[in-house]
């Protein structure tokens, strides 16, 4: 890879497990390089004055420590690895200058003009680099107009093959903070990505200027993947999205997605249906407690169910929900089980049992993204799957 040190460069892999990596900056760039670093198992602490909703998110989720104010010099001098990509080539070289003379290893933004170590994508980014070699012939071929792309679960591998290949193919990207934002690390320089994320009760972008966005850019005669996490369909908006896109004249197409009301539950080893124990479920958001004048789901009348319940959106208000169901006649003693992070190398399973699951999140300190299966089969576990042991907290 091209860098600072031409052929003197000596490649070499960083073991970041559980070492503290500081990033200077914000934006679509750090969060590319964040989840690189997040795969390598590092622990990133994030300085910036502006972060965006994407890096609030990742801060709130726990995966990274995220201070709002300006760099200093001394912030390197416990850490393993600096990464500067403030966008200001001044102060990458000046957090490369302060890295070198502690030394300290520095990737900076501006490689041509300052730090010592250069990075790669993963192994499983590869796809991308052979799809740049072919750049200028795929991007022909795809004419302007938005692809609404479901990007799974969380884990990048669950997008779909189509998905994969539109968003190789994409001039710009509006991406999600739940979207797998580390297969944006492969894609080339060039391609602009647009952090439309949405934090609960936090800043976001709005939905009028999401729309706004991919209009715009469209009709710049430019092709736009909106990357989202799950499926555009599940509680993601994406009709809103196709409607106002078809209303605009602008060519759309919706590429479905795992949604994780699915995935996060067999990730855990719980299928959501079982011969001869569930025949139904149903899939509800819990983003408004029961009661809200602007809920619309019944849960009294979802505990008269026999199948499964599973809830997206509901850690917040888990403990009014499981009230609800159990005044409305579903057992105490109902098996529940809370996936954090479902599919995602960090994900977490905590069972128990409806009378007590508000109890367990706030002991085991569930934070979203989770999703709840409530019925016989959140019981359902093995302790062993494919060599990736789960969390679990015994009923």
């Amino acid at each position: 890879m091209e860098s600072s040190l031409g052929n003197r460069s000596y490649m070499f892999g960083l073991d970041l497990t559980d070492r503290h990596v500081v990033v200077v900056g914000s934006g679509p760039e750090v969060e590319r390089r964040l989840e690189s670093l997040l795969a390598s198992g590092a622990r990133p602490l994030v300085l910036c004055l502006d972060p965006t909703p994407a890096l609030r998110s990742m801060a709130v989720c726990g995966r990274i420590v995220l201070e709002v104010r300006t760099y200093s010099p001394e912030d390197l001098d416990s850490a393993w690895l600096a990464v500067a990509c403030t966008g200001d080539p001044n102060i990458d070289a000046a957090v490369a200058v302060d890295a070198e003379q502690r030394r300290v290893l520095c990737s900076s933004a501006s490689a041509r003009t300052a730090g010592d170590a250069t990075t790669a994508p993963r192994a499983s980014i590869d796809l991308s680099r052979r799809a740049h070699e072919y750049e200028s012939r795929s991007r022909s071929a795809m004419p302007p107009g938005v692809a609404l792309v479901g990007g799974g679960p969380g884990d990048p591998d669950l997008i779909t093959v189509r998905g994969r290949r539109l968003l190789e193919s994409a001039d710009v990207v509006v991406t999600d903070r739940l979207a797998p934002t580390s297969l944006l690390t492969g894609l080339p320089a060039e391609v602009e990505v647009v952090d439309a994320s949405k934090v609960p009760r936090g800043p976001h972008m709005t939905q009028d200027t999401i729309n706004r966005v991919l209009i715009e850019n469209a009709r710049a005669g430019k092709f736009v993947v909106r990357l989202k996490g799950g499926d555009p369909y599940v509680f993601g908006r994406g009709y809103e999205e196709v409607k106002a896109c078809t209303a605009a004249g602008v060519p759309v197409t919706v590429v479905p997605g795992v949604t994780s009301a699915i995935a996060a539950p067999s990730s855990a080893s719980i299928p959501v249906t079982h011969r001869g124990a569930v025949h139904e479920f149903v899939v509800a958001s819990g983003h408004l407690p029961p009661g809200h004048p602007d809920s619309m789901t019944d849960w009294h009348l979802l505990a008269k169910l026999r199948g499964t319940l599973v809830i997206l959106m509901g850690v917040e208000n888990l403990e009014a929900i499981a009230q609800a169901l159990m005044s409305g006649g579903r057992a105490l003693h109902t098996p529940v089980a809370v996936i954090q992070e479902g599919t995602w190398e960090t994900q977490r399973v905590a069972r128990t049992h409806l009378r007590g699951v508000s109890d367990l999140v706030r002991k085991e300190e569930i934070r979203p993204p989770a999703v709840v299966v409530v019925g016989d089969v959140a019981a359902f576990t093995t302790t062993e799957r494919d060599g990736i042991k789960d969390l679990v907290h015994g009923i």
